[in-house]
């Protein structure tokens, strides 16, 4: 197989949401909401970062990037002082405390996930002009550095281009985005020059709807600016959020399709068109992603969402992406361990085997064919092995491959397939003793032809040929 590239060591990444750890209003389980409620929110606590099974999961998704940022970064206020305020100063809705930050820095070391981030930049962050002061963020790294922090990268804000959510002044524009982000590369520089700087963290755009302020416009105003370029990608609103005339919809039956799966590719190529114009050369980063806006769809948690999981990875891989950091780790409908008992999802399953076996340099496997969907790797720990993803969309009938010679099969299954529980060639997957990960090994598929179940995935490893 051709080499196409390679990804980073960190490829497969996560975010875990800057309103996880300071506490605060999040989206609501759909178990808990009733089916006119308008309250889209409710209010969660400071994330347990000591959690040891939350710790031992997400360690064996290392290495890896944990993105804290999220709309709600954009209005948080640091506060190193002991004890902290009572209420958030003006111009911002949450305190981010020294103590919650420790505890990122102390989760981050033991998970092995380097840190990104993003700034805040509402109303307090800003003179009496309207202009972006880096008194606040100059405070936030001064602590970070003192507790030996290790902050990979950051963006400036999330999502620029819906400015309504980021509490910036009213009128502020892309002339104020380009002065207020090269406000912050400068001191990005001066104190942290070792850190990538990212940009701009757009969203939506692909699906055929710009709102008052453009990715255009911000990149014809500040370009070239940035390390890596790095944008959103959600494919539909969830059904927290239907109704409005901005994200599409989808559908649980939708979940397998050509269509709903291409929208990862559809996104890519709209900001990619964008990166090559203002931003040639750059690396290409995905700093958020999941089914679904607004805390992602009920079958989210599901095995249906598996597929889209997984041919987002390879098919991202493949196109060039260097980093895919998935929303979130454990919060919400699309986390990928529930988050309240932290238990693994179909979703960390995928990524599990994704991290166990596909490593980073992409191969070229072919052009998928309709309903069979192919992608290659180098194996992890193996340059002269190949790994293999293959997913069969078709629900109903099984798929036959040929093998060149004798492989290890690691095939997923569900039954039902909105269901919350997986199958590794056909045994229940599960934690064990101590919350103990299963071995998750392969079984023996010999060379020649062989049968790929309805409706599953499943990775090979296939020694040097």
């Amino acid at each position: 197989m051709v080499r196409l590239g390679s990804v980073d060591p960190r490829y497969q990444s996560y975010n875990v949401e800057m309103v996880e750890v300071t506490g605060g209003r999040f989206w609501k389980p759909y178990a808990d909401r009733g089916p006119d409620e308008q309250d889209r929110y409710q209010h969660r606590p400071p994330l347990n970062l000591d959690n040891p099974r939350l710790r031992k999961l997400a360690a064996a998704l290392g290495p890896a990037y944990m993105r804290v940022s999220g709309t709600w970064a954009n209005k948080t206020a640091f506060d190193d002082r002991d004890p902290p305020p009572a209420a958030p100063p003006g111009g911002f809705e949450t305190v981010l405390t020294h103590r919650q930050w420790q505890g990122v820095v102390d989760f981050s070391r033991v998970v092995d996930a380097r840190i990104c981030t993003s700034m805040a930049v509402s109303t307090g962050t800003r003179d009496a002009a309207g202009q972006w002061r880096a008194d606040m963020a100059r405070r936030f790294f001064a602590f970070n550095r003192s507790i030996g922090g290790d902050i990979a990268a950051a963006e400036f804000m999330n999502e620029p281009t819906a400015p309504f959510l980021a509490g910036v002044p009213e009128g502020w524009g892309a002339a104020d985005y380009a002065r207020d982000f090269h406000a912050f590369r400068a001191f990005a520089r001066e104190v942290a020059p070792r850190m990538l700087v990212l940009g701009p963290g757009s969203v939506g755009e692909a699906h055929g709807k710009e709102g008052d302020l453009t990715t255009r416009q911000l990149l014809t105003a500040s370009s070239p600016a940035v390390d890596a370029f790095s944008y959103h990608h959600y494919g539909a609103a969830s059904l927290r959020c239907a109704g409005g005339d901005w994200w599409p919809q989808t559908s649980r039956n939708a979940a397998l399709s050509e269509g709903w799966l291409a929208t990862a590719g559809r996104g890519l190529d709209y900001y990619r068109a964008l990166r090559d114009t203002f931003e040639p050369g750059t690396p290409i980063w995905l700093t958020e992603t999941a089914d679904t806006v607004c805390g992602g769809n009920p079958w989210a948690a599901t095995f249906l969402d598996s597929f889209r999981y997984l041919d987002q990875l390879g098919r991202l891989a493949k196109a060039g992406v260097q980093v895919v950091m998935h929303n979130t780790l454990c919060a919400s409908d699309y986390g990928l361990l529930d988050e309240n008992t932290f238990a693994p999802r179909p979703n960390y399953w995928a990524a599990l085997l994704w991290r166990r076996l596909m490593g980073e340099a992409v191969l070229d496997a072919g052009a998928a064919t309709d309903g069979l969907h192919v992608y290659a790797h180098a194996q992890r720990g193996d340059a002269d092995a190949v790994a293999l993803l293959i997913l069969n969309l078709d629900r109903k009938a099984a798929r036959g491959i040929t093998l060149p010679s004798p492989a290890a099969r690691y095939t997923l299954t569900a039954e039902p397939l909105d269901g919350g529980e997986v199958r590794l060639n056909g045994q229940r997957l599960a934690l064990g003793a101590d919350d103990a990960l299963p071995a998750l090994n392969g079984i023996p598929a010999p060379a020649g032809e062989t049968a790929l179940p309805p409706a599953s995935v499943t990775f090979l490893t296939i020694g040097a040929v």
